[in-house]
């Protein structure tokens, strides 16, 4: 086996909520295709990311990356 480097799955979105201890809610806007119609919709999903040092605010724009489970909702991580 050769030393093969796995594509990390980064998404990016918006932060909405800092009001908990190292933790920042990112809501992450997509645009989809409906399969029969071929009309595009927005779908927004928020995460729930692991923020060690609390220095994102409301607004910023953040990248994350799915880790292991911090706790019960948390499985991302702010890169």
């Amino acid at each position: 086996m050769s030393n093969e480097t796995k594509k990390i799955a980064k998404k990016k979105g918006i932060v909405v909520s800092d009001k908990m201890d190292k933790t920042v809610v990112v809501e992450v806007k997509t645009l989809k295709t409906h399969p029969k119609y071929l009309k595009k919709y927005r779908v927004t999903k928020k995460y729930k990311v692991h923020d060690p040092e609390n220095k994102c605010k409301i607004g910023d724009v953040v990248e994350f990356i799915q880790c292991r489970p911090i706790s019960k909702e948390k499985r991302h991580m702010i890169v």
